[in-house]
């Protein structure tokens, strides 16, 4: 019996240092895994929506912390050294998903790459961004043409719009 006991326990111990290594390696802070977008755990979550700002997005996880809800976006690829502004941005509209979802303001939200995580605060100015290029992108949809805004074929080859654009680079 007691070598049941101890068996049982080990495998217990065993099982939690896999959950924490596998939390570890998708980036995730400690706390409850409240959504997931993964579809790595089963049926994906519905998308969060903010119908004011006609804004909507699936973050990979959100983790309630002590109260507080954080955002965590998952990208694979390589690590750059800085995060680019693209996930910053995009990590910046789960923050602003969040708050008018839960009616929490996330502090922070993070980015995981295979190599490093960035934890990016949600800052007034970093929402005041978010909020002016949503602006833009609207009075961009409006438009018959829009200019290329990068130099990038890899992006290009991998547009929607990369038939009907006078200004593709693929």
């Amino acid at each position: 019996m007691l070598y049941l006991a101890i068996g049982l326990f080990l495998l217990a111990l065993f099982f939690l240092w896999q959950s924490s290594r596998t939390r570890r390696a998708a980036g995730l802070p400690g706390g409850r895994i409240i959504y997931t977008d993964t579809r790595a755990w089963g049926k994906t979550d519905k998308a969060l929506y903010a119908a004011g700002i006609g804004l909507t997005g699936k973050p990979d996880y959100l983790v309630e912390q002590k109260g507080k809800i954080i955002p965590v976006e998952v990208k694979t690829g390589k690590t750059p050294a800085q995060p680019y502004d693209s996930h910053i941005f995009q990590l910046a509209s789960y923050c602003l998903l969040v708050e008018k979802t839960y009616g929490i303001r996330p502090p922070y939200g993070i980015i995981h790459y295979p190599e490093r995580d960035f934890a990016i605060d949600y800052t007034s100015e970093l929402e005041n961004a978010l909020l002016e290029i949503l602006v833009e992108m609207r009075r961009d949809e409006r438009r018959e043409t829009v200019a290329r805004s990068h130099e990038n074929r890899t992006r290009c080859l991998k547009c929607g719009f990369q038939k009907d654009c006078k200004e593709s680079l693929a």
